[in-house]
């Protein structure tokens, strides 16, 4: 079982795919920072300053006692759920450029092999062939 895992664990699939999670952390890092610090910034300019993360329906306000919360407040969140919706979109938007353009690169790096001529289809025999062979055909009866 050890040297199955081995084989496994060490294939060229798995690295790949380990070394792909690791890049993806790291671009969604950069996606993030580029939806909170670029793209809300600009639709908060455009909402009078408001923050989109901070939206959300009040279901129950908090009850306080002075300075203590006694009853916690009730929430739906719909601004951070609209977030993560906007990263979502930038996110797959941008996988798919890339993998758009790395598909364009690769066609006109790599020469696709020309396709084989088809054989040619056997010939018919023409008219005076097939006439030839029923005649011996005819013959061939006709002495039995």
């Amino acid at each position: 079982m050890l040297k199955e895992f081995k084989e496994f664990a060490l294939k060229g699939n798995v690295i790949d795919m380990a070394v792909g999670v690791i890049v993806g952390g790291a671009f969604g890092k950069i996606v993030t920072s580029l939806v909170n610090d670029v793209v809300m910034p600009f639709f908060g300019y455009l909402t009078a300053g408001m923050d989109i993360k901070t939206m959300k329906w009040v279901l129950s306000p908090a009850v306080m006692e002075g300075d203590v919360v006694k009853q916690a407040e009730a929430a739906i969140l719909y601004g951070n759920f609209l977030q993560n919706i906007i990263d979502f979109l930038i996110i797959s938007f941008s996988i798919f450029m890339v993998i758009y353009f790395f598909n364009k690169a690769k066609d006109k790096l790599v020469k696709k092999p020309e396709p084989e001529p088809e054989p040619e289809a056997p010939k018919a025999p023409t008219q005076e062939e097939l006439l030839a062979e029923i005649r011996d055909l005819l013959k061939k009866n006709t002495d039995q």
